[in-house]
């Protein structure tokens, strides 16, 4: 009688637990552009927490991503690092028109853990690095960004053989955190709890300002998990870890 007992309290609190205010909880597949990944996970758990639905997160550079949708995978909502990609889904059919918003504004950092001192413009004009690391441009809007930094302060041309491209963002990261590059190009949320090297915040006057978009895929239109996952990264809860990770809000959204 107790193991039934037990059998049942366990089969109840499971009914309970996939159950958020008389809706059942559902999952949604999330792309997710790499400099947000930190960002996202932490959304993802207090969404889970909120509404009992589950976020599936998966990262890559914008460009990955995109191509990956366009091959039918199986995601329901984009969080692009800019907002090309998400008018290009929307033009190809593939995501929900009026659903496109700037969740995120993002910010171009130069960083180091090698180089002693200060860095800034300056030090790429003295090119006294042996490599510089930067996301791959066709890929990652924020190696976009960084070779319009450097174009704007005149070292494109004499810090080309001196650049090394990662894949994505988070791979030019790794460069630099591995020492392959002395100093790169990243963005800012991803030195949130670093506390080792120098950074220096990019002016914004050098690179097109990062808007970043999130779109409702067609194929989440009619899951619940992603209507909600959108709905949610405009709240407060989720405004608050964004801004908290460096980026800043579009009040226009």
């Amino acid at each position: 009688m107790l193991k039934a007992g037990f059998i049942r309290a366990v089969l109840a609190a499971a009914a309970l637990a996939i159950v958020v205010g008389g809706a059942r909880a559902e999952r949604t597949n999330v792309a997710v552009a790499a400099n947000f990944a930190d960002a996202a996970k932490e959304i993802a758990s207090a969404f889970k927490i909120k509404t009992g639905h589950e976020a599936v997160l998966s990262f890559g550079s914008s460009g990955q991503l995109l191509n990956q949708i366009a091959q039918d995978a199986p995601f329901q909502v984009m969080l692009s690092a800019d907002d090309e990609r998400p008018r290009k889904l929307i033009d190809d059919g593939l995501g929900v028109a009026e659903s496109r918003f700037t969740y995120a504004v993002g910010k171009l950092v130069l960083w180091s853990r090698a180089l002693d001192g200060a860095i800034g413009a300056e030090t790429l004009k003295s090119g006294r690095f042996n490599k510089i690391s930067i996301a791959a441009p066709a890929a990652a809007p924020y190696g976009v960004a960084a070779i319009e930094a450097m174009r704007g302060l005149g070292v494109y041309d004499s810090l080309k053989s001196k650049t090394v491209e990662g894949a994505s963002i988070a791979q030019a990261f790794q460069f630099i955190d591995t020492g392959n590059a002395e100093l790169g190009f990243v963005a800012l949320s991803q030195l949130a709890g670093i506390k080792s090297g120098s950074h220096w915040v990019v002016d914004q006057a050098l690179y097109t300002q990062i808007r970043q978009d999130a779109v409702l895929l067609r194929k989440g239109a009619a899951n619940k998990a992603a209507v909600s996952f959108m709905a949610f990264l405009k709240g407060p809860e989720a405004r608050s870890i964004i801004e908290r990770f460096g980026y800043e809000l579009d009040e226009k959204r």
